[in-house]
């Protein structure tokens, strides 16, 4: 077992502290033997981000909760080192290049707007909702914009959240656009709407009341809570000021780790919130809880023992955090060295609903429903790609191909998890089997959408994610990259 695994019963049992005991799960009800499921979706989290990943800077006591009554993966992947392609990944339980909207890196202000999730595909959602579950999504779409796409067209019944990719965490009302071209205003089920008050509590206000009202109408139930935090702008709770200063949400002359943080326990406070309700109203004992990120993280993150970021498929970029509890079916304080990735979580969830993907749809994913249970580690084969193939990554078994900044490696990531050590000469037919594999993969994907990388639509030179102007990297406006 990894290092990683390793952290201490105490620890965890210090981390949650203060939380509200267990001891109410026994009365959870029936729902008619169909489990709920609550699908808590971090932004940008990286991967020792929380406590129990490692984090010494603050602690996160309900998320460590969760890990304490559940089960803890510490080779955990996403689909994507960007948000709407792995979200894709995660509706779909597909690879996101299989689709228009999964080529997107991610949707923004640029983005076509005939580019979406297509209502016709089947989802989570829409396969849950068709075997008896009510399905709500709280907090980011990120898939697509009224009036072809949105989260009440591919299976969701209820939406209060954000559209686009980004909000300011105080000013998500009429006038949200005033922090720039990617900041978006919160609706109800598809009406722009204004509520007073910081984004993550907001979210977890609704949460908990969607709770309130599933346990009224005793409906076994699909609850994605798809936070915005940490994803920037860089706000705490109490940073309304600084909202008031943001011309633009990308927020690069601002934040520190100490906001940060403030973030996170902010996002923590509001999963106690949601675990408490489920306490409260008797039906922990019958629900699984999801916590896991989109991505890596991001400037102010902490990716340790990996390099890299979001944007990056370096181990940074690519690993999350990803914890599943479901009292009674998956042993509580569990660590699984399994590898995993985004896209697992649609067939899995499934097959614990009871319902099979669609069969016009095969899932890329597999379904780990038997390693929740407690079988042993198997090997695994993951693809990405990232910017029109200029970033490309396999993970097989303990091997990782990577072709990033034009330079080319393979690395034992589980030896090696920081990626120093290049082996594609010492291991010359691993490497060329390796990057003949990602090929032979790429070849059956959708191809990439050229689009410009650093110019608005205005032919303006657009910073990169660390705010820095290159124009030696830049497509000029009208240039054929760009048509």
């Amino acid at each position: 077992m990894s290092l990683l695994a390793n952290l201490s019963r105490r620890h965890l049992l210090a981390g949650a502290a203060g939380t509200l005991a267990f001891a109410t799960a026994g009365r959870a009800s029936a729902q008619a033997g169909k489990p709920n499921i609550i699908f808590i979706l971090a932004d940008d989290l990286g991967f020792a981000d929380v406590s129990c990943y490692g984090q010494r800077d603050y602690t996160t006591p309900n998320v460590d909760r969760l890990a304490l009554e559940g089960m803890r993966f510490t080779q955990a992947y996403a689909n994507s080192a960007v948000c709407s392609a792995t979200r894709t990944a995660l509706i779909t339980g597909r690879y996101q290049y299989r689709l228009q909207v999964g080529l997107e890196e991610p949707i923004n202000a640029s983005t076509p707007k005939n580019i979406g999730l297509p209502p016709s595909h089947p989802t989570l959602p829409s396969l849950l909702k068709k075997a008896g579950c009510g399905t709500t999504l709280v907090g980011k779409w990120h898939l697509g914009f009224l009036p072809d796409f949105s989260p009440l067209k591919s299976g969701y019944d209820h939406f209060f959240g954000i559209f686009g990719g980004a909000a300011d965490y105080f000013n998500h009302g009429p006038d949200a656009a005033r922090s720039g071209a990617e900041a978006y205003q919160l609706h109800e089920e598809e009406v722009p709407v204004e509520r007073h008050g910081y984004m993550t509590n907001l979210l977890g206000d609704r949460a908990v009341a969607t709770i309130e009202g599933y346990a009224r109408s005793k409906e076994p139930f699909l609850l994605s809570l798809h936070f915005t935090a940490p994803h920037w702008p860089w706000e705490g709770p109490d940073d309304e000021a600084e909202s008031k200063r943001i011309r633009n949400i990308r927020h690069y002359d601002g934040g520190t780790q100490k906001t940060y943080g403030r973030m996170v326990q902010s996002l923590d406070v509001n999963i106690g919130r949601v675990l408490q309700a489920l306490d409260v109203h008797g039906l922990a004992a019958n629900t699984v809880v999801i916590f896991t990120s989109d991505n890596g993280g991001e400037r102010f993150s902490k990716t340790w023992p990996f390099t890299g970021m979001k944007q990056e498929l370096l181990e940074g970029g690519l690993r999350i955090p990803a914890i599943v509890r479901w009292p009674g079916h998956i042993a509580a304080g569990s660590v699984s060295d399994q590898a995993m990735i985004t896209m697992d979580w649609m067939p899995t969830l499934l097959a614990i609903g009871g319902t099979p993907p669609d069969p016009a749809y095969p899932p890329d994913g597999e379904d780990l429903a038997p390693v929740l249970m407690g079988t042993a580690p198997h090997p695994r084969k993951f693809y990405w790609r990232y910017k029109s193939g200029s970033q490309r990554a396999i993970r097989e078994a303990d091997w990782k191909y990577l072709r990033i900044a034009g330079n080319e490696f393979l690395f034992d990531v589980q030896r090696d998890p920081r990626e120093r050590a290049n082996l594609r000469d010492r291991y010359k037919d691993v490497f060329d089997r390796l990057k003949g594999d990602w090929e032979a993969w790429n070849a059956t994907m959708l191809e990439e959408r050229p689009r410009p990388a650093l110019f608005s639509n205005a032919g303006n030179l657009l910073p990169d994610r660390y705010g820095v102007v290159n124009p030696a990297t830049a497509v000029p406006p009208g240039s054929a990259a760009q048509r």
